[in-house]
């Protein structure tokens, strides 16, 4: 059976790339996302991948940019479709929100079809993702540094929560956040309509990093395997999760040394950061609260009073 998103349309054994066109710009042009098609010559589950919905997270888009090359659809088991730029408008600007509307993109699902700028890219990306049987939304930490992981957003009580899970493990970062997201992210809105939905947070980098682009595409290819879209068996590893985080801020502004190192076992009371002067004179020392994990720390050394500085991922176990 031919499958269709936007302008691309394949039958089994094929692919083709096109645009999914959302509206037009301020010179009253058309504009839409690029999106693919990869359908399998054999039936099988349907998975949705997405990129960019936050302008400057670009590691996702690097991952797509490797994995589609790399699909054989004679090879392949049921169908892929790819949104690989979401928030067009902010992509264009190397900004994290949709500047049209000022809206973070990953707070507007499931989105409407006759609102703002982002409430309709919303409402057209999560119609191609909630025909799929999985999802895969690909992001970053932004510009901060952070460890790669997978985040599980539904909550643990609900419904799809083991699905979303597995989904998670199957993708195989090595780390996994399992705690409930904000209303509108794409991984709180899918499973409400029964689709287990993931949001593999692959690092934090200014453009992209090669080293977490890579665990990425392995990441989705893992999946690929384990549900069944390639011949080869996927099996399941043990990850570490973490069930919620502990932020930490500047107590005085100056200059952060960082006494642990991304990913690094943290023990409550132990020292995170020390701020100092320009000179090296300490003008305060910060320590844990709880044992965990430094899960993500701020990219630049200078801060202000009560500025970002780090997370300790907590409440650690393995499964």
């Amino acid at each position: 059976m031919t499958t269709t998103l936007g302008t691309a349309s394949a039958g089994p054994g094929e692919i083709d790339t096109g645009r999914l066109e959302i509206g037009e710009t301020r010179d009253g042009s058309p504009f839409g996302l690029p999106v693919a098609v990869i359908n399998g010559e054999r039936s099988g589950k349907t998975l949705y991948m997405q990129a960019a919905s936050d302008g400057d997270e670009l590691n996702g888009v690097g991952v797509i940019q490797r994995v589609v090359p790399q699909l054989d659809p004679a090879a392949l088991s049921g169908t892929i479709l790819i949104v690989g730029i979401v928030n067009y408008h902010a992509f264009q600007v190397a900004e994290h929100r949709n500047p049209i509307d000022d809206t973070k993109m990953n707070r507007a699902y499931p989105g409407d079809e006759t609102g703002t700028s982002s409430e309709r890219i919303a409402a057209a990306t999560f119609e191609a993702a909630t025909r799929a049987d999985l999802v895969l939304d690909l992001h970053q930490g932004s510009t901060s540094r952070m460890i790669d992981e997978v985040r599980v957003r539904c909550g643990k009580r609900h419904r799809l929560h083991d699905e979303c899970l597995e989904l998670a493990k199957a993708f195989g970062c090595g780390y996994v956040l399992d705690q409930k997201g904000p209303d509108g992210q794409l991984a709180r809105a899918a499973p409400d309509k029964g689709v287990p939905t993931v949001d593999p947070e692959l690092g934090g980098c200014v453009g992209w990093d090669e080293t977490s682009i890579r665990k990425g595409v392995d990441g989705v290819f893992n999946v690929l395997r384990y549900y069944g879209f390639l011949e080869e068996d996927g099996a399941l590893e043990r990850q570490t999760r973490a069930s919620s985080f502990e932020q930490y801020g500047a107590p005085n502004g100056g200059l952060v040394d960082m006494h642990k190192d991304l990913g690094e076992q943290v023990a409550s009371g132990e020292t995170l950061f020390e701020v100092t002067t320009p000179f090296g004179e300490p003008k305060a020392t910060v320590t844990a609260d709880s044992d965990g994990i430094l899960w993500r720390a701020r990219r630049l050394p200078q801060v202000a009073t009560g500025e970002y500085v780090c997370s300790v991922g907590t409440d650690i176990d393995s499964y």
